[in-house]
C-alpha cells in the first residue's frame, strides 16, 4: 500500500505526534524518517511510536521553532541513513547525514541505517592491531588496542590536551 503525507497534530519540545490519511495507505514504520519543509528549510523527523490507527509520535533530529499543527509531513519510506565508503572520509555530517562543512554535498541513497544490526561475532576481527594516536609519548609508553576502549584521566592542568 502507499503512504500519504501527514499532518502535523501536536508539537511538545522534540517530540511530533503526525496524523496520518491511512484510507488506501499505510502509516510509516517505526524508525523511519519523516520530512517536514518550512520555506527552504527541512526538518527531519523519526517515527518512534505508533498511536492508534492513523498517528505516529516521532522525534525531531532539530529545533522544531516554526513548526506548527496542521503542517504538511512527508513520510521517506525509509530510516535515515547516512553515508559510506571513501567519500566520507575527512568531512562533516549531521545527524540526519548531510554534510555541513560547506563541500559538495554526498549522494545518501547507498548509505546504510543509523540503527544497523551489530555485526555477527564470527564476522569481527580478532587480529590485534595497534592505534597510533599520533602522539609519539603515548604510542611508545602505552600504546592502545585498536577497537578497544580508551579513557584518558587526569586532574586539571596536567595536559589532557
Amino acid at each position: 500500500m502507499a503512504q500519504h503525507n501527514g499532518k502535523i497534530a501536536q508539537v511538545i519540545g522534540p517530540v511530533v505526534d503526525v496524523r496520518f490519511d491511512t484510507e488506501g495507505g499505510t502509516l510509516p514504520e517505526i524508525l523511519d524518517a519523516l520530512e517536514i519543509t518550512n520555506g527552504d528549510q527541512k526538518l527531519i523527523l523519526e517515527v518512534q511510536k505508533h498511536i492508534g490507527e492513523d498517528m505516529v509520535r516521532a522525534i525531531a533530529m532539530d529545533s522544531t521553532d516554526g513548526i506548527y499543527r496542521g503542517m504538511e509531513v512527508r513520510p521517506l519510506g525509509s530510516p535515515i541513513k547516512m553515508p559510506t565508503g571513501d567519500q566520507v572520509k575527512g568531512r562533516l555530517f549531521n545527524v540526519v547525514g548531510q554534510t555541513i562543512d560547506g563541500i559538495n554535498a554526498l549522494d545518501n541513497s547507498k548509505g546504510r541505517p543509523i540503527h544497523a544490526q551489530a555485526p555477527k561475532f564470527d564476522e569481527l576481527s580478532t587480529a590485534t592491531e595497534v592505534l597510533f594516536t599520533g602522539i609519539k609519548v603515548i604510542d611508545l609508553i602505552e600504546p592502545y588496542a585498536k577497537g578497544g576502549k580508551i579513557g584518558l584521566f587526569g586532574g586539571a592542568g596536567v595536559g589532557k590536551t
